[in-house]
């Protein structure tokens, strides 16, 4: 393994009380998108997702269903999350779940070490403790003895548990999100974190006696760790927490940790904010570089989720508008960070403006000139000053935004390229050229000028919408002249002429068909 360290970034794992919804898909999509556009800057990278298998909720769930609880988890996983995430080409490395053997012994490894480090001890817990959340309530957290979040009346707890001294770490997180305020963001976000540990933090409840689903406490197996705990630790139990640094598992720790990226809902913010990076200071392990909650998907201004039962499956939308408009719509028109509502009729609107009309035409129309003036091959090259200065600034403020995880900003840059190269085909009418022959040679510079732009349109959109733009790719002839699309750097999409004279174009399927 070279020594260059990994870009590393982690969606949160998915509990499996039930198939994905889109609040899930847009996640998930989100670092997809991200990890392919650190893999053309040409970086080492590894993307992780999985499922929370342990828990009450998970249990409950099973039982309901008349299932054993690992034989749930297993449909569950095999018939909907893996299925799902394969159907919108998300290009994961590694799938974690929390029921593997690789996770459960790192997780028993690691509470050792915590214990013998001194911050777990005996205690009693008794408080509210939502079920929905598998989450200690505070009483700030419910509105008339229910969750905020899922509107359900909590239980009350008695339990003799085991605790980690989570409030002794509150000077040392005040004291890094200060100094490293890029470490959570967008910027609300880490000023509820300071602002949550600013209250008075108490110690946790890290296990549970009244139930046996989830890994046992190594030094009392009559407990089970609590099922967050447990759960945030398959960030670093997936690449080798622990293992001997000889090891493979150990290599691979030192390759990827500490995570570049911890991508998160808003409503999971405190547990990878607090008492994640504590659990790992507790380990003298190194803390996260950044944790980014997004903001949730509302519909009919209710937030996205199965416990409101307002979640629609990707399915429903990705069979209408196809997976690739499903990727590029949530991340266009969500600013990510805040909340957003989706509508049909937005889709609708964006996916005929920009995606069908803005794109899928500006390319059907230059293979067809190209196929009809120049016997479908490729003119020579020819530059437009023009066209290739706005490109390198679009290749400059795409790349800026889309690595501070402003996706809107990333391709709003580059369709905005996408229009100015329409504006450049309707002034110059090259159907009008084409008229006369004693124009042939400005007729190819405009076909080669249009066709140069959209290779490079192709390669800044191919993280967003893969699919379509690997058909483009082919249309162009240049998979068989430039190699895979997604091997093209980012950092060389600037460079104007690229695509070869003599490239032999296609007509491929319509990009983006009307829709029905």
């Amino acid at each position: 393994m070279s020594a260059e360290k990994s870009f590393y970034l982690t969606t949160p794992i998915y509990y499996v009380n039930d198939a994905p919804h889109i609040g899930h898909a847009y996640t998930t999509v989100a670092g997809d998108v991200l990890t392919r556009w650190h893999r053309q800057r040409g970086e080492s990278v590894w993307f992780l997702t999985g499922t929370d298998e342990h828990g009450e909720k998970v249990m409950n769930t099973a039982a309901a269903n008349n299932v054993k609880p690992q034989d749930w988890c297993d449909r569950l996983v095999e018939e909907a999350w893996k299925p799902n995430w394969r159907a919108l080409n998300i290009a994961n490395d590694d799938f974690i779940r929390t029921t593997e053997p690789r996770h459960e012994e790192r997780v028993q490894k690691f509470m050792t070490l915590l214990k013998d480090n001194g911050y777990i001890y005996a205690g009693k817990f008794e408080g509210p403790y939502c079920i929905g959340c598998e989450e200690f309530k505070l009483p700030g957290d419910l509105d008339d003895g229910k969750c905020k979040i899922h509107g359900k009346p909590v239980e009350m707890l008695s339990e003799d548990n085991w605790f980690f001294k989570l409030s002794a770490f509150v000077p040392q997180l005040l004291e890094h999100y200060k100094n490293n305020p890029e470490a959570c963001e967008p910027a609300s976000a880490r000023n509820e974190v300071i602002a949550f540990l600013e209250s008075g933090v108490r110690d946790l409840s890290i296990s549970r006696s009244t139930f046996d689903w989830g890994i046992p406490v190594p030094w009392d197996t009559d407990q089970v760790i609590y099922v967050w705990f447990d759960a945030l630790l398959n960030y670093a139990t997936a690449v080798g927490l622990g293992d001997d640094p000889n090891s493979e598992g150990g290599k691979k720790f030192a390759k990827t940790w500490p995570a570049d990226v911890h991508l998160v809902g808003k409503d999971i913010l405190r547990f990878h904010a607090v008492i994640w990076p504590a659990m790992l200071m507790a380990a003298n392990v190194a803390i996260p570089k950044k944790v980014f909650a997004h903001g949730w998907l509302l519909v009919g201004g209710e937030k996205m989720s199965k416990s409101k039962l307002t979640g629609i499956a990707p399915s429903d939308i990705t069979d209408h508008f196809g997976v690739d408009a499903f990727r590029y719509y949530f991340l266009r028109a969500i600013p990510f960070g805040t909340d957003g509502s989706f509508s049909w009729e937005d889709m609708s609107a964006r996916y005929t403006s920009e995606l069908a009309n803005d794109f899928g035409n500006l390319a059907s129309r230059l293979i067809a000139m190209i196929e009809k003036y120049c016997d479908g091959v490729i003119p020579a090259v020819a530059k437009d000053a023009e066209l290739a200065a706005m490109l390198e600034t679009t290749v400059a403020q795409a790349d800026k935004a889309m690595v501070a995880l402003d996706f809107q900003g990333g391709i709003n840059a580059i369709m905005e390229f996408c229009k100015r190269v329409n504006g450049y085909v309707t002034i110059k009418e090259p159907w009008a050229i084409a008229k006369d022959e004693s124009r042939t040679a400005e007729l190819n510079e405009v076909l080669y000028n249009t066709a140069d732009a959209i290779r490079a349109l192709a390669v800044l959109l191919h993280p967003v919408m893969p699919a379509t733009t690997q058909t483009l790719w082919e249309s162009l002839g240049a998979q068989e002249t430039l190699g895979n699309i997604g091997e093209q750097k980012i950092s060389e999409v600037s460079t104007w002429g690229v695509l070869p004279q003599g490239c032999r174009v296609t007509k491929g399927a319509v990009l983006f068909p009307r829709l029905e």
